[in-house]
């Protein structure tokens, strides 16, 4: 009787050691997978910030009147163009990371020649903000002088604008397969040809505005062309299988898709730029408007890393619903966000520590400084925040929410956040610091309401809608080889 209690008691030790190896491999298998992705994304989203960040500090070498118009340029033309063409870029993420978890190897191809058409002529579209900046700026109430230097720069950035066509597809087709380390590769290179040619245009040649913008043009499009080498000549042997014809068909849904990803993100990026318009109509704005840029460089140097966990989420949840796996897919939520979260939680206590001292890397104003103490406990939240909600928003994604998402943006960002903003800063006087509690009220909701959607979806459903578009807009390999034939001939 004993020997057998005994047995049974080392027969559960035995399973319960089993369970919790089979548990570690788990988390460490896909620990593995998610820093692949997320790896090379934070390491190319902090070289492509610097390339505008270097850029200018030399332009700031050139004249007053020259980085007063390039950082103008840089916030209204160069961030409103990387904002729609990132956010239309992103149903990519949906599209190759569900076919590639369902073996339909042959559709990423397609999916990237359609996203090229679908971004070009939303290229397009914006072409006439970067040829007519100049009247536009100074219709409104722009220093004229400012505002034709700002127009010059703004035909610049027209190469600039048609390089992310190139640059966002392919990293999301080559992240959907895990292959984005050929990214990493490329940004690093790029930006140390970016600072050395700034340096001897600019510094040793003085070509001036002509030299900074030479740089930074040839430094978004060198990774371009590594990346179309690196697809086109055997790098993804089973992905890309040519030019095909096929990419004009079944265009009017990657279009939906596409429009909701755009509206999705860029309700996200105008919601921070609301944020500084709302501060420089307060009293006092020259240091509000410091202390606001100091604390917002900090958080989207930040934001970077945020931004590769998002990739990562994306790529994870497609993955999976594409194969087939709804537990694999929650997993990966799992894992992603408590990974992103803990990093959030160590740099929020490094900012509550820090306060004011962070200031005196950017300032010598004492004024400023105080600012920028006042307000560190809010960077510190928007830091920890910064954590979770781009992860959800790469879990949407991957599951092809888009169009849900932004109307959540929409009630949360526009109905409470700006709101509240509005009359903590201007009527309670609380001035810069009411206004960044609205907003932070703003995101805090969208985070718990996509907390909620994320919680209580059916991923066993999301699994049969992901196979459903997949097989919807799935062209027969035979077919898509005949495409080619007919597009060679």
């Amino acid at each position: 009787m004993e020997g057998d209690i005994n047995q049974k008691l080392l027969t559960e030790a035995e399973k319960t050691e089993v369970g919790e190896v089979k548990l570690k491999e788990k988390i460490w298998t896909e620990t593995k997978k998610m820093w692949v992705v997320a790896g090379p994304a934070i390491f190319t989203r902090f070289s492509t910030f610097g390339v505008t960040v270097i850029s200018q500090a030399f332009v700031g070498h050139i004249g007053a009147t020259e980085l007063a118009a390039y950082s103008l340029s840089l916030t209204v033309l160069l961030r409103f163009g990387n904002g729609v063409l990132l956010g239309m870029a992103s149903a990519l993420e949906t599209l190759c990371g569900q076919a590639f978890g369902a073996k339909q190897y042959h559709m990423l191809g397609i999916y990237l020649q359609r996203s090229w058409i679908v971004l070009f002529l939303t290229a397009c579209c914006l072409l006439p903000l970067y040829i007519f900046t100049t009247p536009i700026l100074i219709a409104l109430g722009q220093d004229e002088k400012i505002a034709e230097v700002a127009g010059y720069i703004g035909h610049w950035f027209i190469f600039v604008v048609f390089s992310f066509i190139i640059s966002f597809t392919c990293q999301m087709f080559l992240q959907a397969q895990s292959k984005n380390m050929i990214i990493a590769y490329l940004a690093a290179f790029s930006i140390g040809i970016h600072i050395f040619l700034s340096w001897l245009l600019t510094m040793k040649f003085k070509f001036g505005l002509i030299g900074a913008l030479s740089s930074t043009v040839l430094a978004y499009w060198l990774p371009n062309i590594g990346q179309i080498l690196f697809v086109i000549c055997g790098g993804c042997k089973d992905t890309w299988k040519g030019f095909s014809m096929l990419a004009f068909k079944d265009l009017w849904p990657v279009v939906k898709l596409s429009l909701s990803s755009g509206a999705m993100l860029c309700l996200e990026l105008w919601y921070n730029t609301i944020l500084v318009l709302l501060t420089g109509n307060l009293k006092n704005a020259q240091v509000a408007i410091d202390a606001l840029a100091i604390c917002l460089n900090i958080n989207g140097w930040e934001m970077m890393i945020s931004l590769g966990f998002l990739a990562a989420a994306s790529v994870r949840v497609s993955n999976e619903l594409g194969r087939g796996s709804s537990k694999a897919a929650k997993f990966s939520i799992v894992m992603t966000t408590l990974t992103s979260l803990s990093i959030g939680f160590v740099l929020f206590v490094l900012f509550l520590c820090l306060r004011g001292r962070l200031a005196y890397i950017f300032t010598e104003s004492e004024q400023v400084a105080n600012a920028v103490a006042h307000l560190s406990p809010l960077l510190a939240c928007s830091i920890l925040l910064n954590s979770v909600q781009p992860v959800l928003s790469g879990v949407a994604v991957g599951a092809g929410w888009q169009s849900t998402v932004a109307w959540v943006n929409i009630a949360s960002y526009y109905l409470i956040g700006i709101p509240i903003g509005v009359v903590l800063g201007y009527v309670l006087n609380m001035e810069v610091k009411g206004v960044w509690i609205g907003m932070l009220l703003g995101t805090f909701v969208q985070t718990i309401v996509l907390i909620i959607i994320t919680w209580k979806t059916d991923w066993d459903k999301q699994v049969i809608l992901a196979q459903t578009r997949v097989n919807k807009w799935l062209v027969p390999e035979s077919r898509e080889e005949n495409g080619n034939t007919e597009n060679s001939a």
